[in-house]
């Protein structure tokens, strides 16, 4: 992740409005410098829920905090509250069936979007630590050698990138991976060159592989996260193929919109079609007004579909989790 240039860690609100802090935030050095404590149970938003189920669903929540720090700190009910409605969204998505571990890391807050680039960085390593720290328990406490399932949005995604690359070098622990989803965050040719481990999906059911795609409408030409000439790696979850083949919006199962409680807002069927930007990468979504979706984030621009992502293509995502994990469960003979 190191080797190129990112111009946002933290573009990853899915449900919640957010602005900047007018305090000065704290820098991390003035933080615990330690990771978390993961034998504590108040350090897991969900430790182990569904135990009559086939694989583990580890969960990365994205941004959640405005905060006073650049990175979270953990006295503040409501982000915790946050943390955990995150969680449930895309467990419903993606952890279909799974026993569900989603921990509290202490994430960059929107502070950071204040600062220059290059100073980013070790707020970035300062949350990963915990989450290093997490998986790193619930390896050697709680998986057993079962099937894993990966999720992480925006924030959430980058630091499941950064998991697999730091532990699924491993033969034994890459033979146990479903697949990743990491979506909202931009992986390149360059970082699956210098991590072999990053195997990206070719197909609708292949397994131990990871799925990412991050979403605009047709007119954009750039943006923060996918500037012009940076190419990165995507699937179209409509088609599921990784060529610019256009998926028509009959392909769209359907489509769950949800407000800043994460309550569903507005569901539809045919909602929109994709395709693949075949010099960006970036998937293009057809057939919607830019001005109904709006971005959320300030530093977004119209068009910019980001926060998006998984609601636009619900049931396609759900489907797929379902069939990828059905696959590997015969692929390694592990049917009930």
């Amino acid at each position: 992740m190191k080797n190129i240039k990112i111009i946002t860690l933290m573009l990853s609100l899915i449900i919640m409005l957010c602005g900047f802090t007018d305090e000065t935030p704290i820098p991390v050095s003035s933080l615990q410098d330690e990771p978390l404590d993961y034998s504590d149970a108040e350090n897991w938003i969900i430790f182990g829920e569904g135990e009559d189920t086939d694989a583990d669903f580890f969960f990365l929540a994205p941004t959640v905090s405005t905060g006073e720090t650049y990175n979270m700190t953990l006295d503040d009910p409501s982000v915790l509250a946050s943390f955990l409605a995150q969680t449930n969204v895309f467990r419903d998505i993606y952890g279909t069936n799974c026993r569900t571990y989603s921990p509290v890391y202490r994430q960059e807050t929107t502070a950071v979007f204040n600062l220059p680039i290059e100073e980013w960085e070790p707020y970035r390593d300062f949350a990963y630590q915990d989450v290093s720290a997490a998986f790193e328990y619930y390896l050697e406490n709680e998986n057993n050698g079962r099937p894993i399932v990966l999720m992480g949005f925006s924030q959430g995604a980058e630091m499941g990138i950064l998991l697999m690359e730091e532990f699924f070098d491993d033969e034994q622990l890459s033979s146990q991976l479903v697949a990743a989803y990491f979506i909202g965050w931009p992986i390149t040719p360059e970082m699956v060159a210098e991590y072999p481990q990053l195997k990206m999906a070719q197909g609708e059911g292949d397994t131990g592989v990871i799925i990412s795609f991050d979403c605009e409408t047709p007119e954009v030409t750039e943006s923060v996260f996918y500037p012009i000439g940076q190419k990165v790696l995507s699937i179209n979850p409509l088609n599921w193929k990784t060529d610019s083949t256009p998926a028509d919006k009959s392909l769209n199962k359907g489509s769950r919109l949800l407000n800043g409680r994460g309550e569903i807002k507005r569901e539809a069927t045919e909602l929109c079609g994709a395709y693949i930007d075949p010099d960006r990468g970036v998937l293009k979504v057809t057939d919607i007004d830019a001005a109904d979706y709006k971005p959320v984030i300030p530093i977004f621009t119209p068009g910019v579909l980001h926060v998006y992502d998984s609601q636009l293509f619900y049931q396609n995502l759900k489907d797929n989790a379902e069939l990828r994990l059905q696959n590997y469960l015969t692929e390694h003979d592990l049917n009930r």
